[in-house]
């Protein structure tokens, strides 16, 4: 049932963007519950092949009834970063890669899974709930200091100090466990008059679960991967879903589809090496144009060409 409510954002621009050749070999780095896997293997032949990648239990096991019904299919069961490594390290090409980085609307209501405040659930927020430091731990040990630093950096939260101090306070009597633990705490330090338009601690939630996730860092580290294991004339499809990724996927493109620096005091050589090696294809297209999914109305998609 999930994966038939699951919205896949940018679905059909994520696949055309693509380029898709029918016999070619593709890589859906972030699998999810499949909605873009199950479109682009039905633009491909008998000869076409897709490998998936996700470290969520759950998505894989999903993954894993598409492989029964579908043997082009190959699944990696780690997170990307991971899987692209060792990609790598074998050797492997494709034509086309996509990511869809953020969480998934199923585990959003998931509550068991501690990524909404809007439902009361053990305060978890993991990619991967089989490993690593839960939202719980984290928040019941880091210092105000940290925390405030972190609330402010992954979220821009106007209220970042005094969030983080309450908590500090609070979790003296009652450690936090779920979600409305800590929901509650945050709506109390956000005065009546902080006007947002969102629930007063969606920016706290989006910040922790960044930070327990690594998010950012798997990201930066995670292109030049992707970059490595494209073949020539290869497309990178990248969907974001908050300004600070969008900037990484920015930059990263703008970087390599400049020339390289040299030094204009030396002789000027021909190279290889200081010419472009990524074109970045069109501009960035906003779901909040092109989507239905109310979810996804914040994400952006930017295209790039291997060179």
């Amino acid at each position: 049932m999930e994966q038939t409510l699951h919205q896949s954002v940018l679905l059909s621009q994520a696949v055309d963007a693509l380029a898709i050749k029918p016999s070619g070999h593709y890589l859906d780095a972030t699998f999810g519950r499949g909605g873009h896997s199950r479109l682009l293997l039905s633009q491909l032949n008998e000869a076409g092949q897709l490998a998936v990648v996700d470290c969520d239990p759950e998505a894989i096991a999903v993954a894993e009834q598409l492989q029964q019904q579908d043997s082009r299919l190959s699944i990696y069961a780690d997170g990307f970063e991971q899987a692209l490594t060792a990609m790598n390290e074998a050797g492997m090409q494709f034509d086309g890669i996509l990511f869809d980085f953020g969480v998934s609307s199923p585990q959003i209501d998931q509550a068991e899974r501690g990524f909404s405040f809007q439902k009361n659930g053990p305060l978890d927020m993991r990619m991967n709930n089989a490993a690593g430091m839960t939202a719980a731990e984290w928040v019941n040990t880091a210092s105000a200091d940290e925390m405030k630093k972190v609330f402010w950096r992954y979220a821009e939260e106007k209220n970042a100090g005094r969030i983080a101090r309450k908590i500090v306070e609070v979790r003296e009597t009652k450690p936090f466990v779920t979600t409305f633990d800590l929901a509650d705490v945050v709506s109390e330090v956000n005065p009546p008059f902080y006007k947002i338009k969102k629930h007063p601690a969606t920016r706290v939630f989006q910040a922790i679960r960044i930070f327990i996730n690594d998010e950012l860092g798997q990201v930066e580290r995670v292109l030049p991967l992707a970059f490595d294991l494209l073949k020539q004339g290869g497309r990178l499809v990248v969907i974001s879903f908050h300004s600070l990724e969008d900037r990484l996927v920015k930059r990263f493109i703008r970087t390599l589809s400049q020339p390289a620096k040299v030094d204009r005091r030396m002789p000027v050589v021909p190279n290889d090496e200081q010419q472009p090696v990524l074109k970045s294809l069109g501009k960035p297209i906003k779901a909040v144009d092109h989507d239905t999914n109310v979810r996804a109305r914040s994400a952006i998609m930017r295209v790039a060409e291997k060179l």
